[in-house]
């Protein structure tokens, strides 16, 4: 397979170094995607877009999805009094594709808005914060890491669109009853035959951490329950956690945006679902091996987000509310684009084109169905009780 033989090595001197000789699914999973050098968002692996790309995103269909988060966030503006400066904080932006279309129509339809907006991205990739460095270039952009924002800097909204399911994920698996993690070791036959690309062997063992026993306390999901199987298996995403602690810690008075494919706690461990959700992309294919195509390919897990809501909580963050895409899209006015397309006089292939692209964002079995959590920090009563329009379901 199209595996990284130096991440291989990489990962393999990394697992020899330690002393039980054998690494987390998480730490594996940090490395092929963020390693320094050859992970696969550090390297010019990381290919996102229809033509030779791993995977696409909203930003990729159309302008629109940008366009009606703009109207968001010019709301969540006016209510927090219209606060100068107003910061957007994108983290993971992709190509850069969502800032250009939330700034371009921030410009063109409410320049007051543009002229208050701080646009700040979060990105760990190099590879990525150039492509947006290039995109953005004659836009007010700056760039930084989440750790350099100051505590209680930020006053505006913190953001994200898919880039939760990208954090490294503790995967374990129930052995008679007891709950296992899954750990990485190097595979002992192959120092005999001297292959190029060092291949790695799960092994289980006792859980590397007690936050995994309290993120499931957290949850309030009870694997000693006989409705689960032996050799369930599934993950735990404590890296969401210590990000959401970031995040609320950097806010002073504002709100938090998470777009991203998952499902509350109840669904995520159903124990009908028991091999978990991890996927990997490899040029608009998925599959769940993510021992092939190391370095080369995406590596994701679905988002918990009810421990997001509840680790939110315990950081000083309030539940806004969750809503799906589609219906969070609908609310801010893709409807209305859908029946204007009847009355624009365009090509028919272009006005099909565009209507596909609509419909995308909002079908329930794909885009549409994605998470939308909204979470908030330092609002008055006032300003709380004024709702959301992404959260007002269309009548």
């Amino acid at each position: 397979m199209d595996s990284n033989p130096a991440l291989c090595t990489a990962i393999a001197n990394q697992i020899t170094t330690t002393p039980q000789q054998r690494i987390t699914f998480a730490q594996f999973m940090d490395m092929v995607l963020y390693h320094p050098e050859h992970g696969y968002y550090s390297s010019d692996a990381v290919k996102i877009g229809f033509q030779g790309g791993d995977f696409f995103t909203s930003p990729n269909l159309c302008a629109d999805f940008g366009e009606l988060l703009a109207e968001q966030f010019l709301q969540m503006w006016e209510i927090l009094g219209k606060p100068v400066p107003f910061s957007l904080v994108e983290m993971g932006a992709g190509q850069g594709l969502l800032a250009l279309h939330i700034l371009k129509y921030h410009q063109l339809h409410y320049p007051d808005f543009f002229t208050a907006l701080e646009y700040i991205i979060v990105e760990k990739s190099p590879t990525l914060r150039q492509e947006q460095q290039q995109r953005l270039q004659d836009l007010p952009v700056r760039w930084c890491n989440l750790e350099d924002i100051p505590p209680n800097a930020i006053a505006g909204c913190f953001f994200s669109n898919e880039l939760v399911d990208a954090f490294p994920v503790h995967q374990f698996i129930l052995e008679t009853g007891e709950l296992r993690e899954i750990y990485l070791t190097t595979d002992q036959n192959e120092k005999e035959t001297n292959a190029p690309c060092p291949s790695f062997v799960e092994v289980t063992g006792e859980p590397s951490t007690p936050q995994l026993a309290e993120y499931l306390d957290l949850l309030q999901i009870n694997f000693a329950q006989s409705a689960y199987p032996d050799g369930y298996r599934s993950e735990i995403n404590l890296a969401a956690l210590d990000w959401l602690s970031i995040v609320a810690d950097r806010l002073q008075r504002g709100y938090v945006l998470t777009i991203d494919y998952g499902y509350p706690a109840s669904r995520y461990y159903n124990p009908r679902r028991s091999q978990g959700t991890l996927q990997c992309y490899y040029h608009h294919r998925f599959h769940d091996n993510p021992y092939i195509n190391i370095g080369r390919q995406d590596i994701t897990a679905h988002v918990d987000f009810t421990a997001l809501s509840r680790w939110g909580q315990k950081c000083n963050l309030k539940n806004v509310g969750f809503i799906q895409q589609g219906l969070f899209l609908m609310a801010l006015g893709l409807g209305d684009r859908i029946s204007a397309l009847s009355n624009q006089q365009q090509p028919l292939s272009q006005l099909l084109k565009r209507r596909d692209a609509l419909h995308q964002l909002i079908d329930p079995t794909g885009l549409g169905g994605f998470g939308v959590l909204v979470q908030s920090k330092g609002l008055d009563k006032t300003e709380i009780s004024q709702p959301l329009k992404g959260l007002i379901l269309p009548e």
